[in-house]
C-alpha cells in the first residue's frame, strides 16, 4: 500500500490521529508532518509548509502517498489574532495539498471542517447540513471555501476529498489548538489540579462537543467509507452531545466539590453566539455510520482518571 499522509500532525488531533493510523496501518505506512517535527511514535515524520507550494509539491514528488489527512489549519481565536496567517494556512494550503494530491494520483484527501463554518444567521437548534453557512471568523470563511473547494475538486478532477464538521473537540494528550471551545479543557485541568478556573464565556453558552477518541475514529471511518454510499462530501454535521459551561461546572463539582469557576467573557463570547448549540448528524449516520459511544458524564470521567494519572508521581516518570 501507498503511504498516509497526516498534515498538522503535531496538532491537539494530529498528535492522536497518527497513534491511532499507526496501530492500524503499521507504523511504516504513515508520515506525519508539522511546521515542527511531530513527536510521533516510531513512524515516519518530517517538516513540511502547506503554505509552500514547493514545499508541498517537492514532499509529495519524495514519497509515494496513498491517502491524506489534511489537519493542518489555524484555529478560531487564534486565527482573528493574524487572520492573514490564517488564510494562507487554511486556504492556500489546502489548495495546495490538493493540487499535490491531483498530480500525485493520491486516491483520497479527508480534510476536517468545523462549526465554524456557521454564522448569525445559522439556525441555533437541530442544524442541518445544508443550512445558511456565513461565518463571521476567518477561521469559518477559510473553512467554509475548503468545504467548496473540496467539492469542485472531486466534482471536476474526480479527486476522492471528504470532511466533516467538527465541533469542540475535548482532550488530555495534546494541549489544544487556540480555538473557542478550549475553555472546555482548561477547566477540566484546573479542577483536576484543584485551581479554580475563569471561564471566557458564558457560563450559559451551550456549544457541541465531542471527546477525542471519538472524534478519530468517526475521522477514519469517514475516510474509509464506501463512497458510492456517500450523498455528501465535505460538509458532514458530527457532534457527540452539548453542554454549557455552568454544566460542565456542575459535572466537575461531583469530583471536586470544592471546584469553583469564574465567568469573564472575552472577545471568544462573540465568536461563540455565533455557533449553533446542537447540531442534526443524520447525514452522517445514515450515510457512514457515524456512532460517538462518549456522553458529557463518560467524557469528563475519564478525563478526570487520565489527568489524575498524568499528575501522579507514577504519571511523571
Amino acid at each position: 500500500m501507498g503511504k498516509i499522509l497526516v498534515t498538522g500532525a503535531a496538532g491537539q488531533i494530529g498528535t492522536e490521529l497518527v497513534e491511532r493510523l499507526c496501530s492500524r496501518y503499521g507504523r511504516e505506512n504513515i508520515i506525519a508532518t508539522d511546521l515542527k517535527f511531530p513527536h510521533v511514535p516510531e513512524c515516519e515524520h518530517g517538516q513540511m509548509d502547506v503554505t509552500s507550494r514547493d514545499s508541498v509539491d517537492e514532499f509529495f514528488r519524495e514519497h509515494s502517498i496513498d491517502s491524506v489527512y489534511h489537519l493542518a489549519a489555524v484555529l478560531s481565536a487564534r486565527g482573528e489574532e493574524n487572520p492573514g496567517r490564517a488564510f494562507d494556512v487554511n486556504a492556500n494550503g489546502t489548495k495546495n495539498v490538493l493540487d499535490a494530491s491531483l498530480r500525485s494520483g493520491v486516491k483520497r484527501v479527508l480534510i476536517p471542517s468545523t462549526i465554524g463554518v456557521f454564522g448569525p444567521q445559522t439556525p441555533k437548534r437541530k442544524v442541518p447540513v445544508e443550512t445558511v453557512t456565513r461565518p463571521v471568523t476567518m477561521y469559518g470563511i477559510t473553512k467554509i471555501f475548503c468545504e467548496l473547494l473540496g467539492e469542485y475538486y472531486f466534482r471536476k478532477y474526480r479527486l476522492d476529498v471528504r470532511g466533516l464538521r467538527l465541533p469542540g473537540i475535548i482532550s488530555y494528550k495534546s494541549p489544544p489548538g487556540g480555538g473557542t471551545t478550549d475553555y472546555s479543557i482548561e477547566m477540566i485541568v484546573s479542577a483536576v489540579k484543584g485551581k479554580s478556573y475563569t471561564c471566557f464565556l458564558r457560563s450559559d453558552t451551550r456549544l457541541p462537543m465531542m471527546y477525542i477518541p471519538d472524534a478519530i475514529e468517526s475521522i477514519i471511518k469517514l475516510s474509509e467509507a464506501d463512497g458510492g454510499k456517500l450523498i455528501h462530501r465535505t460538509d458532514f454535521n458530527v457532534s457527540a452531545f452539548d453542554f454549557t459551561p455552568g454544566e460542565l461546572e456542575t459535572e466537575l463539582r461531583k469530583y471536586f466539590s470544592g471546584f469553583s469557576v469564574e465567568y469573564r467573557p472575552d472577545e471568544r463570547q462573540k465568536i461563540a453566539e455565533t455557533w449553533p448549540s446542537t447540531l442534526d448528524c443524520r447525514a452522517a449516520v445514515d450515510e457512514w455510520g457515524f456512532s460517538p459511544r462518549f456522553d458529557m458524564s463518560r467524557m469528563v470521567e475519564d478525563m478526570v482518571r487520565n489527568l489524575s494519572d498524568q499528575s501522579s508521581p507514577a504519571g511523571k516518570r
